[in-house]
């Protein structure tokens, strides 16, 4: 009985030790962790949810969290958040490499709407104009290999002189990729405008 109550005793004074050492901590001070926003620590409670209590549960869980990962993704595709883009686009490299084709004009964005002109030009029953496709299908064919040669050995120079020291493995390929989009449907979305430097 007396054993108890010196038990409570002690600790309420351990408990108000505490109290005190927190009020009496300089609020300038740091705390060692950044302050999370409200929408990820609403995230972050979000995803702390019991554990399933069978496998379709479970299942349904692991869906919603690959939902909400997609989501994330395709939003930050569409608005250029670092954070959480897919890895193929993350990394200051990445970056660099789409701010530069952006800024750029190139001959490959065209091939989509060039390729349909040549494919009605090619079905039409008129000799001369299945010639005439052939023959600017093969003309814009030389002229975009030109121009991947151009834009690539120019990204291979800026990235050398930017990342002198990083792995700039796969980047020109991604670049050259991107080239054949339209600018309009790249993913994710364009942040510079044409000719302004990267």
């Amino acid at each position: 009985m007396f054993r108890r109550r010196s038990d409570d005793s002690s600790s309420a004074t351990a408990l108000a030790e505490q109290d005190e050492k927190t009020l009496s901590r300089d609020p300038q001070a740091p705390k060692g962790r950044p302050t999370p926003k409200r929408s990820e620590a609403e995230a972050n409670r979000r995803t702390r949810v019991t554990v399933p209590k069978d496998r379709k549960e479970a299942n349904r869980q692991a869906r919603e969290r690959m939902r909400s990962e997609r989501e994330k993704q395709r939003t930050a595709l569409l608005e250029g958040d670092e954070r959480y883009l897919p890895a193929r686009d993350k990394g200051p490299v990445r970056r660099f490499a789409r701010d530069f084709i952006d800024s750029r004009w190139s001959a490959a964005e065209f091939f989509l709407p060039y390729a349909v002109v040549v494919l009605v030009l090619s079905v039409m029953k008129v000799q001369s104009l299945q010639l005439l496709s052939t023959l600017l299908f093969m003309a814009f064919f030389v002229v975009v290999i030109l121009d991947f040669l151009r834009l690539g050995f120019g990204l291979r120079k800026a990235l050398r002189e930017r990342f002198p020291d990083q792995n700039t493995r796969g980047v020109i390929a991604y670049a050259m990729m991107r080239t054949l989009q339209m600018r309009r449907l790249r993913l994710p979305k364009p942040q510079v405008k044409r000719g302004e430097r990267p």
